[in-house]
């Protein structure tokens, strides 16, 4: 094998290789202060719920409009086909990206927002928001979804979700994704699990963009003869990094000591993620759409990449958060609060 320039494995046992670069390794910044994310979950505490409620601008059924005229926000139920009829009207999306409810307990606490049913009712309710999602889409566009599997309980719902998605016609299968967390939860006695699902399907025949990740090619002598030549995989490649392929380790998982983060909201997608399915399934100015948006990454993805978004959400908390997260990223250019708080007109005791 070849190995990139500037970039070598250096074999240091039969066990274990070294990956080096001629880049340092960045040292890690002691941060001064308090750094402790005291914003607790959103969705459990009723209390905190109480104080936030009467700062949130919208009630069920209200939509947000942005004064610049790019994205919307509801208080709307994704089962509902009135309500995603309110905020589209007549407009189509050409990109869907929903992280529903995975029906899996988070953090050992059933809620609103988080929750676990029986599965025929969480099919049920799977078939409505798919229906209401495929209602809005244009006739060539893409729908992704994330998912979980919950392994403590034969897999669910990640199978029935998949079996049910055959229903639908309309939509063609395009690829199973695995995200991994680099953090996850697991036991002495099973492996770790530190895996997110997504599944992509398409609508007709929309666009999609092929995109890199920041993980450089290192490895060469693939050969193929291309007009009489032989060429290895580096002579052929159009970037010197990989492309994400259907695993992404790449993608870091969001806490609360990053930029991005988002306190009080538990099940966030990480930035980097969303901005790679709009960048490749999307173009310039497109309509995106999320009915689930919780921490609002879609929102702030799309504002950054030059696209519209229009967002749903439940629970008036979130859609709070979602449209003070845009408005605070046009104001500071930051993609969110770290561990500090974005109600700061509430007081959190430490």
């Amino acid at each position: 094998m070849f190995y990139k320039k500037d970039i070598h494995v250096t074999i240091t046992n039969e066990k274990s290789a070294r990956l080096e670069t001629k880049s340092p390794i960045p040292k890690i910044r002691k941060q001064k202060g308090n750094t402790t994310e005291n914003l607790t979950r959103l969705d459990i505490s009723e209390e905190l719920r109480k104080k936030i409620l009467p700062h949130c601008r919208l009630q069920y059924g209200e939509i947000w409009t942005d004064p610049e005229g790019k994205h919307k926000v509801g208080v709307l139920d994704a089962s509902n086909s009135s309500d995603v009829k309110k905020i589209f009207g007549e407009e189509k999306t050409r990109l869907i990206i929903n992280d529903p409810p995975y029906n899996v307990v988070a953090g050992n606490t059933n809620t609103k927002n988080l929750f676990k049913i029986e599965i025929q009712d969480y099919i049920s309710f799977s078939k409505k928001w798919v229906q209401n999602a495929l209602s809005v889409m244009d006739k060539n566009s893409s729908l992704y979804a994330w998912l979980g599997a919950d392994q403590n309980d034969g897999f669910q719902p990640l199978p029935e979700f998949m079996i049910m998605m055959r229903e639908f016609k309309e939509l063609k299968a395009r690829s199973f994704i695995t995200m991994r967390n680099q953090r996850g939860y697991g036991t002495q006695k099973n492996w770790m699990s530190v895996r997110q699902e997504l599944l992509y399907y398409i609508k007709g025949e929309p666009p999609f963009k092929v995109v890199y990740t920041d993980i450089p090619k290192i490895l060469g002598g693939y050969y193929k003869k291309i007009n009489g030549k032989v060429t290895d995989n580096f002579e052929r490649s159009k970037s010197v990094f990989i492309r994400p392929g259907n695993v992404w380790v790449d993608v870091q998982q969001v806490f609360y000591r990053m930029e991005e983060n988002v306190p009080g909201a538990y099940a966030q997608k990480p930035l980097k993620s969303i901005l790679r399915i709009i960048e490749a399934s999307s173009k310039k100015n497109n309509l995106i759409s999320d009915f689930f948006s919780h921490s609002g990454v879609t929102l702030v993805a799309s504002e950054k990449l030059g696209r519209r978004c229009y967002a749903m959400e439940l629970d008036p908390v979130f859609a709070e958060l979602s449209i003070r997260r845009l408005e605070h990223y046009r104001k500071t250019g930051k993609t969110g609060w770290q561990w500090k708080n974005p109600f700061p007109e509430i007081k959190i005791k430490h």
